[in-house]
């Protein structure tokens, strides 16, 4: 059967998360909840930022800036995966899954300059103190801040105007929970070899461009602390960088196992597993990593939420 040129698919049919009929209530109570932690633990973070004066610096700053973005890319998924465990047809429409692609690739992608930002924040503090009021001043934290969005944005935004121009014609099953742009390309029956050199372009100069500096920081940093005489100068210096450190560790090591997995009959499952880790997970440590040994971020929290415990 011949498909017109300009012929469209209306929705996308979702793979879904989980063969497991019986356990969906079981699951999408878990989810809830993690979504639930999301979204309340990282709107604590950035308003404890917001109303306590000792938390206005460059660091908190781009913290404040990683809990929105870890709001926006659970958001951009995690409701449309509930609403589907519910239901036995699992379906998006054309829009609303460009919609969903959009939010979730503007997310990711912007938070991997925020991270090299975050990493050089750290190495000027710990490697030149002195200079880092002058190095890490508002007038420098905003432009970077903004260009750290903006590439983002701008980034994800050309990939979905590429995804627009191409034609759908069947067949409309995403083997994912969610779309992201390799499962949608496999649907167009357009080329997409244009799409796959964007898409590779992206990875070399956003992915590896951003690792590469994050991981220089943090030689030159751990170089630093080494040469540190007294051991307490040492854990000093190490505690204001092992939460981002932590950060760092967990995206990377989930972008990496995402790229970098040998191709098996268990790749569709390992690949949700991933994105659950990315998309959920991930941005429920997030708040508790960073509160966790801060006592300026608890006394902040108990502004918000007088009756937490000392």
């Amino acid at each position: 059967m011949e498909h017109s040129k300009h012929t469209r698919v209306t929705e996308f049919i979702m793979q879904g998360l989980f063969d497991h009929p019986h356990h969906q209530g079981l699951f999408f109570v878990l989810f809830l909840c993690l979504y639930i932690a999301v979204v309340m633990g990282n709107s604590l973070i950035i308003v404890a930022i917001i109303i306590h004066p000792p938390l206005h610096t460059p660091m908190y700053f781009f913290i404040a800036n990683l809990a929105l973005i870890d709001i926006l890319c659970t958001s951009s998924v995690v409701p449309k995966m509930l609403e589907n465990l519910m239901q036995e047809k699992k379906t998006i429409s054309f829009g609303g899954c460009i919609t969903q692609l959009f939010v979730l690739t503007s997310s990711l992608v912007t938070e991997l300059p925020l991270l090299a930002v975050m990493s050089y924040d750290r190495y000027v503090a710990i490697c030149h103190p002195l200079h880092y009021v002058k190095l890490m001043r508002k007038e420098i934290c905003i432009p970077l801040a903004v260009s750290v969005w903006a590439v983002g944005t701008i980034s994800s935004f050309i990939n979905i105007l590429l995804v627009l121009h191409l034609d759908f014609c069947g067949p409309n099953l995403i083997q994912h929970f969610f779309g992201e742009f390799p499962t949608i390309l496999a649907l167009s029956c357009s080329s997409i070899y244009v799409n796959e050199i964007m898409m590779f372009m992206a990875y070399i100069f956003l992915a590896m461009g951003n690792f590469l500096p994050t991981t220089m920081s943090y030689s030159f940093i751990i170089i630093t602390i080494l040469k540190i005489q007294s051991s307490k100068g040492k854990q000093r210096a190490f505690s204001t960088c092992s939460s981002h450190l932590l950060v760092v560790t967990l995206y990377y090591s989930t972008t990496i196992y995402t790229y970098m997995q040998p191709t098996s009959s268990n790749l569709q499952d390992n690949d949700k597993m991933v994105a659950i880790m990315y998309t959920l997970v991930t941005p429920t440590l997030n708040p508790v990593i960073y509160n966790l040994r801060n006592k300026e971020v608890k006394v902040a929290i108990r502004k918000i939420l007088p009756f937490t415990t000392k």
